[in-house]
């Protein structure tokens, strides 16, 4: 978001493009994942497992029910709640409160894109890089 000021930024979520609102549903990877896929973040799927970092349920880890791309919420199996009645309900939970511990490569498309991404070298540090010697 460019603005600090809320309503500009609710009023930005609301009027987004499916295609904006796509790149807002993408969650932070584990280090473990990061190191593998050199990349920080990745679209949610359904059957990703995350671990939730923040509100009533921080520390929970389970696989993704569903995604609500309008609310930019996921449902997890394992966060529920008990209705008056007894009933359990699920909770959805944002998006930028969630980490993706393992993901699921299922997708041909999916494990393609990371494919290509762990086969290239990874960049040298610029210590490593040495300088070419003058030629006098």
């Amino acid at each position: 978001m460019k603005s600090k000021k809320p309503g500009k930024q609710r009023k930005r979520i609301a009027l987004a493009t499916e295609k904006e609102i796509l790149k807002m549903m993408k969650v932070r990877l584990s280090e473990k994942l990061r190191e593998k896929y050199r990349t920080r973040s990745v679209s949610v799927r359904k059957g990703d497992s995350v671990k939730i970092l923040r509100g009533d349920f921080a520390g929970i880890e389970g696989k993704i029910i569903e995604t609500d791309r309008h609310n930019q919420k996921v449902t997890v199996e394992g966060v529920t709640k008990e209705k008056v009645s007894g009933e359990q309900m699920r909770v959805p939970v944002h998006v930028t409160n969630v980490e993706m511990t393992t993901m699921d490569t299922g997708d041909r498309w999916r494990s393609d894109k990371f494919k290509k991404k762990t086969e290239t070298p990874k960049p040298s540090t610029p210590e490593e890089v040495s300088t070419p010697e003058e030629v006098k």
